[in-house]
């Protein structure tokens, strides 16, 4: 009869537990965020409306289908109106209102804004998100790689950053929290997505700014950009696992924004449908996207590590106004309605979401900080003065969002539209027009194009969220334009009513 000594059963069952098979379930998972720039809620083959639209038929996004079919489509997601404040609350987990990032930023100590007839731009951050405390014109905060960074995650920046202004620490990735920085600078789009123009606008107007940096090796080549960086990223995704750490991949994108131009792989096939050279073009953008995202999944496999990778597919804010409306929704990027804010958002984890799943709770950008933190094993490190909530619980089926929950939506800028504050709570959804302190109200579940304005029919609902928005808006001491003759800041919600 064999004997076994106590400390033989225990390097028996030690040597069971982690053994190069099991290695998958020690690790913590990869997570990858694949973000995309500009484009909207519709914006692709895969519905996230409770119908078909025309836009999900003119588009073919295959890979987000199949994204989809392995995870959960969240359908009522949201970011910030515009790039940059949307980059700062996924980094920190902090409201716009409350970073004061609330614009786009590209050179230190410039505002990026237009001149106004009555009003004067706000005192915002305009430098965007630094590195360092107290620098100037910015928003300090640990960010969400710094956290990933020093609990033994290698982190990677692919693409588009935007978090800092030109001539700042925070223009550079490496500065908040990435190991890794391909193509990443202060500019918030390409110069061009062509390498036969070095991804430069200097051919068209001789600026230098939005240059991509770091992709010389594809001078010359016929590459488009999207191919171009998914390369990069799986290229750095092998490095990671060779070293045998868990990866933090932030694929982000410059496409689809501007400049457009061709993804000649997939072009002739939206010209060939009868689409016009600009809807083809923006098309063939989103489909190249489309396929960067297959090219990944695909990679993730090939590598064995596809099972214990999260990943979560999100935009940035809603799609140009140049580009086709995203129908039923109103309004477009840098507007408060919802095709400005509302974006398509998948999350894919193997053996936790279930597979072609959906949920109609609602999100927002901040809540993705302390959700990739708890993803990561580190729920304990979230910090308590954050605005994100993590919806992890909503990924396990565990619980929904409170109906009393308030998402804050902050645009004091004078670009391109008009300045505004808005929330929403519920089904309703209050937007303060700082010009004229005007307000909107509407009900999201009648009424998701937002075609009725139902203050005077409601006074008690639009007096109840405006009060609580304004409580919001002087807690954090959140920036307004000011009058230009009177040089005093635009009032809050609450000393609108009461004019």
């Amino acid at each position: 009869m064999l004997k076994f000594s106590f400390t033989s059963f225990f390097f028996l069952i030690c040597s069971f537990f982690f053994t190069p098979n099991n290695e998958l379930e020690l690790k913590p998972p990869n997570i990858i965020f694949f973000f995309v720039d500009d484009m909207g809620w519709q914006d692709t083959s895969l519905p996230f409306h409770v119908e078909v639209t025309k836009l999900n038929k003119q588009y073919h996004t295959p890979h987000m289908e199949r994204l989809a079919q392995k995870g959960m489509k969240f359908t009522q997601a949201y970011a910030a109106a515009v790039c940059s404040p949307t980059r700062v609350s996924l980094m920190t987990g902090i409201n716009a209102s409350r970073h004061r990032v609330t614009n786009w930023t590209l050179f230190k100590n410039q505002s990026t804004e237009t001149n106004h007839p009555s009003l004067l731009r706000p005192n915002w951050n305009l430098n965007g998100l630094s590195s360092i405390p107290n620098s100037p014109k910015t928003f300090y905060a640990k960010t969400l790689p710094q956290y990933l960074q020093s609990s033994g995650y290698t982190t990677i920046h692919v693409g588009k950053a935007h978090f800092g202004a030109k001539g700042t620490l925070g223009e550079n990735p490496l500065n908040l929290g990435f190991d890794v920085n391909i193509a990443g600078h202060a500019a918030g789009g390409p110069g061009s997505y062509l390498a036969k123009h070095h991804f430069s606008a200097q051919w068209r107007n001789g600026m230098d700014v939005w240059d991509v940096p770091g992709l010389d090796k594809f001078y010359g080549t016929d590459i488009y950009l999207t191919e171009a960086l998914t390369i990069e990223a799986k290229q750095a995704i092998e490095h990671a696992v060779q070293i045998n750490k868990p990866f933090y991949l932030y694929m982000s994108h410059y496409a689809v924004h501007a400049p457009w131009e061709p993804d000649k792989r997939f072009y002739q096939k939206y010209i060939d449908a009868g689409l016009s050279e600009f809807d083809a073009t923006f098309a063939s953008m989103l489909e190249g996207m489309d396929q960067s995202l297959g090219d990944i999944m695909d990679h993730l496999k090939e590598l064995g590590i596809e099972e214990n990778t999260i990943i979560v597919f999100m935009s940035d804010n809603g799609s140009p106004r140049q580009t086709a409306r995203n129908i039923p929704l109103r309004g477009f990027k840098l507007t408060p309605y919802e095709g400005g804010i509302r974006v398509p958002m998948i999350v894919k984890w193997p053996g936790v979401v279930n597979e072609n799943s959906q949920t109609n709770q609602p999100i927002i950008i901040e809540d993705i900080f302390p959700s990739f933190l708890e993803m990561a094993g580190l729920e304990q490190q979230i910090p308590t003065s954050i605005d994100g909530i993590s919806f992890v619980p909503i990924l396990k089926g565990e619980k929904s969002v409170s109906s009393d929950r308030s998402f804050i939506w902050h645009f004091p800028n004078l670009y391109d539209t008009f300045p505004y504050s808005s929330i929403r709570r519920g089904p309703w959804k209050l937007i303060y027009h700082h010009t004229d302190q005007k307000f909107e109200l509407f009900n999201l579940e009648k009424d998701l194009s937002e075609s009725k304005n139902l203050t005077e029919s409601n006074p008690t609902k639009t007096f109840e969220l405006a009060m609580i928005l304004s409580d919001y808006l002087e807690r954090v001491s959140a920036p307004m334009p000011l009058y230009q003759t009177s040089k005093k800041p635009v009032p809050y919600p609450k000393a609108a009513l009461v004019q």
